[in-house]
């Protein structure tokens, strides 16, 4: 197992003035690389996710909150007290980060914008995480993720051509900005080594969901500004022809990605597909008629049968798993990805490790999600903030 020390942010101090998702899914990153993270929190109730989602914990604490700020400290501050915010600016003074993602107008009436804190602390990475930005009419509207998706333009590549607008099902403008920090951060660490000063980064849900789409967008732009056109039956992705998409078989789901159709017709045994063999164009003009011939036959044979007709002839195709079937997998297993976290009073939470390897190696910290101002002692101790 890879040592602490040893990690590549080892001996840096993150303060982490952020909730809910996109801020905490940053600094988790950070702590995954070594950086130690102090969490502020308000004394009463603490980072509003901890009761986001129903939670089975007696701790009252919602497993996601645990999953975001696991291995974290608790500093518990008073905003509203002047005591605790001398100390929370001393903490500033000695730290190395600080991410906040207040909505618009909040940390300046702390008085802790990023003039302020580079005042406090010229040495100090500053990442401001919003909505929409920090200018413009989106400004003060809620930095929420399904709204954030609404404004992007995003959920019109999800799903069928007939449905509408399909969000995502999971908070892809949340994990994106916070994944996007901290690639700023990291890049803000490595300037100040050489020059010895801050900076300010800067992102927000909506950039990240707008980098997301860099690829389908590019061609939106430069090809008359023509919206997307889902497929109207099993799409998959808006801009890729037949067969790109998945097909139930009799026993669960096959997809297909990019695969001539001459080439697959001959595997499938399909003589209804020569009208489209030698015709490129088609496979993207008749897809939804192409998809639906692939889909009946495909639908005959178990997932398994075609995996041993497809994959020893290159095609590129998978088995759609649940997951349970993803966390039974041996391709899943040698990634040895997953851990368990705990705390003193009971509480265990089965969660995920880094995604990044450091030497050959996954860091696995082994502690879960603070109590509100667990660390409030040892912190105003060691950084002497009385």
């Amino acid at each position: 197992m890879v040592v602490e020390k040893e990690l590549p942010l080892a001996g840096l101090v993150v303060v982490d003035m952020s909730q809910f998702l996109s801020g905490p899914y940053c600094t988790l990153r950070l702590m995954d690389l070594g950086a130690r993270v102090i969490k502020i929190e308000r004394p009463e109730g603490g980072d509003l996710s901890r009761r986001l989602y129903l939670s089975d914990s007696e701790s009252g604490d919602s497993t996601i909150f645990h999953a975001i700020n696991r291995s974290k400290e608790s500093l518990a501050i008073d905003l509203k007290s002047e005591r605790d915010m001398r100390a929370l600016r001393k903490l500033i003074s000695r730290a190395d980060v600080l991410v906040q993602n207040f909505r618009p107008g909040v940390i300046e009436r702390l008085g802790l914008d990023y003039q302020a804190a580079q005042e406090i602390n010229p040495r100090l990475v500053y990442c401001s995480i919003s909505g929409y930005g920090e200018e413009g009419p989106w400004v003060s509207r809620p930095g929420q993720d399904l709204l954030a998706q609404s404004r992007s333009g995003v959920m019109w590549l999800n799903g069928d051509e007939g449905q509408g607008p399909v969000p995502f099902g999971l908070a892809i403008g949340d994990m994106l900005a916070g994944a996007a920090a901290a690639q700023g951060i990291l890049a803000a660490l490595v300037r100040r080594g050489v020059t010895g000063k801050g900076g300010l980064v800067e992102t927000s849900l909506l950039e990240a969901l707008v980098d997301l789409q860099v690829e389908v967008l590019t061609v939106h732009m430069n090809s008359g500004n023509k919206l997307p056109q889902r497929s109207g039956f099993r799409s998959a992705h808006a801009y890729l022809s037949a067969p790109y998409g998945v097909y139930p078989a009799t026993d669960g789901y096959l997809a297909i990605a990019m695969t001539p159709i001459s080439k697959l017709a001959d595997l499938l045994g399909m003589d209804e597909l020569a009208p489209y063999r030698d015709d490129p164009k088609s496979w993207f003009a008749a897809r939804d008629e192409i998809k639906a011939l692939i889909s009946a036959r495909i639908a005959t044979r178990t997932v398994d049968e075609w995996l041993t007709i497809l994959e020893p002839a290159d095609i590129w195709c998978a088995k759609v798993l649940n997951w349970p079937e993803l966390l039974q997998s041996e391709g899943f297993g040698v990634l040895d990805m997953l851990q368990t976290v705990d705390r003193d009073d009971g509480i265990s939470v089965r969660t995920t490790r880094s995604p990044v390897r450091i030497d050959g190696q996954r860091p696995k910290f082994e502690r879960a999600a603070p109590h509100v101002g667990e660390h409030n002692a040892a912190i105003w101790e060691e950084f002497d903030l009385g």
